[in-house]
């Protein structure tokens, strides 16, 4: 893996600058032509099944920055949703993890609670993150060290809250019959929560918990393109992204995830994840 000191260390830091200012760009242009998308017809697909839909506007829009990275940057690398970027087994170097609709059934039923997510990494740290609600024109963007903005307005560190007070957001389907878990995994935790939500685009959810419009967030299956941006946000305002056991997730697989403020993390993991049956 690279490691940089002295003049390397130096040119990396303006590199970092210099790929912030570009993808600030891209995912804003990106975004112009998905809200121009509105009001033609989608080409809209199945992928694994009947619910895992695609459209040609998530595809357009991968190739979009694809075509706009490798133009700029050659030798970085794309881990992207629709299979457009590279084949990763690593994540040495400079790899962009794009999801360029993050809940793509509510762009195609709502035209809203969708987002573009990308995580940009350096020898799998992540570095710089975006998430760009395109309805309503919000930029949530992160550079490691430097906090967390939502476009000019830095976001405040996360507050720390007790179950009682919490707000989680957890998706129906598992705590109903289901293939994952067990739904009495789960229960306890969402009777004992003051509210559960569920907006169907895990990037919202993770950036809603990053401006503590909610307070946790929890699901058993999640790909590295739906979480590289927002677990970066939660990080860096004092928050904790982990998988359902407590351990690190990985950027390269399918991971549990689940995020929180420090203090209620540690709060849900003792007295409801502690079973280990994830």
């Amino acid at each position: 893996m690279m490691k940089l000191n002295g003049a390397g260390a130096l040119r990396m830091k303006a590199d970092i600058t210099e790929i912030n200012t570009y993808a600030k760009q891209w995912i804003k242009e990106a975004g112009e032509r998905i809200r121009a998308s509105f009001p033609k017809t989608l080409d809209i697909q199945t992928k694994t099944n009947a619910n895992d839909l695609v459209t040609n506007i998530d595809r357009e829009t991968e190739q979009f920055f694809i075509e706009k990275i490798k133009g700029t940057y050659p030798d970085h690398r794309i881990l992207g949703e629709e299979g457009y970027g590279d084949k990763l087994d690593e994540l040495e170097g400079v790899v962009w993890i794009i999801d360029p609709i993050d809940g793509t059934i509510n762009f195609i039923h709502q035209q809203r609670n969708f987002a573009i997510s990308i995580g940009i990494y350096v020898d799998g740290v992540g570095e710089i993150g975006f998430i760009y609600d395109v309805v309503h024109d919000e930029l949530y963007h992160a550079v490691k060290g430097k906090g967390v903005h939502m476009n000019e307005e830095k976001l405040p560190k996360l507050k720390n809250r007790k179950v009682s007070e919490a707000i989680i957001a957890l998706n129906a389907t598992w705590i109903t019959e289901n293939r994952r878990l067990k739904p009495e995994l789960l229960a306890p935790l969402v009777r004992a929560a003051r509210g559960t939500r569920s907006y169907g685009s895990a990037a919202m959810e993770l950036v809603y918990v990053a401006t503590g419009r909610l307070d946790a967030y929890i699901t058993p299956r999640l790909a590295p393109w739906d979480i590289a941006a927002g677990i970066l946000m939660v990080k860096e305002l004092g928050g904790v992204a982990t998988n359902l056991r407590g351990g690190p997730l990985n950027m390269l697989e399918e991971n549990s995830v689940f995020v929180a403020s420090s203090g209620l993390h540690a709060e849900i993991m003792k007295a409801y994840l502690k079973s280990g049956e994830w």
